[in-house]
């Protein structure tokens, strides 16, 4: 009897080393929380940005040389937070695949990125077709933003921690909540990429980074 369980516990543990080999597991929890961090002082930025448009408006200012500046100024916003979060998630899961003898790019990672590239390049297409194609359908841009990443996050999650497909499906609900509420774009953006990923990064964190 003893014999037997001693071989059901090698077969989990033999079980389990294949699946984690399987896995990019060196993301960090930390990197979620500063991504959601520099989200939410973007998206304080853009606030200033849509409020200096609006009041350009009411006071009779408006031009479509206005407007496009109003696009180039959310488009780098939008940028320097995306730069920002990918040096950061970088950084944090290089300094974590050192910590545990792994390496940062593996076949496991690049099966990984390319799971999330198709998606994300996908909508971010997407995205600039519809500001291309005017003002009304640029209200729509966020919650495409959202839906694309969610997405992203789903498809990607066999290849690193399972806890990310949970994310990613916050992600997809809360997108196709402010694609039938578009006047409050601003808003779930900065709760999906602000406040989702503080939260996922801290309950990261926790659970898998803080015992290490």
């Amino acid at each position: 009897m003893k014999n037997t369980d001693q071989q059901l516990e090698a077969l989990h543990d033999i079980r389990k080393m294949m699946q984690d080999s399987s896995k990019f597991l060196s993301l960090s929890g930390l990197s979620g929380v500063f991504a959601g961090v520099y989200a939410l002082v973007g998206a304080y930025f853009g606030t200033l940005v849509m409020a200096e448009y609006v009041f350009g408006h009411l006071m009779e200012e408006e031009s479509e040389q206005a407007y496009q500046n109003l696009l180039l100024k959310i488009c780098l916003i939008c940028a320097g937070v995306l730069v920002l979060s990918i040096v950061t998630a970088l950084f944090f899961s290089s300094r974590k695949a050192k910590r545990n003898g792994q390496k940062l790019f593996d076949h496991t990672s690049k099966k990984l990125l390319v799971n999330m590239l198709v998606p994300l390049f996908t909508g971010g297409l997407f995205c600039l077709a519809l500001v291309l194609h005017g003002n009304g359908f640029v209200l729509m841009v966020s919650p495409a933003m959202l839906l694309f990443y969610g997405l992203a996050l789903i498809n990607s999650s066999k290849f690193t921690l399972h806890d990310i497909r949970y994310l990613g499906y916050l992600e997809v609900i809360l997108g196709l909540i402010a694609a039938f509420l578009p006047g409050y774009g601003l808003l779930f953006w900065a709760i999906g990429f602000g406040v989702l990923h503080i939260v996922y990064g801290g309950i990261m964190w926790f659970k898998y980074d803080r015992a290490k």
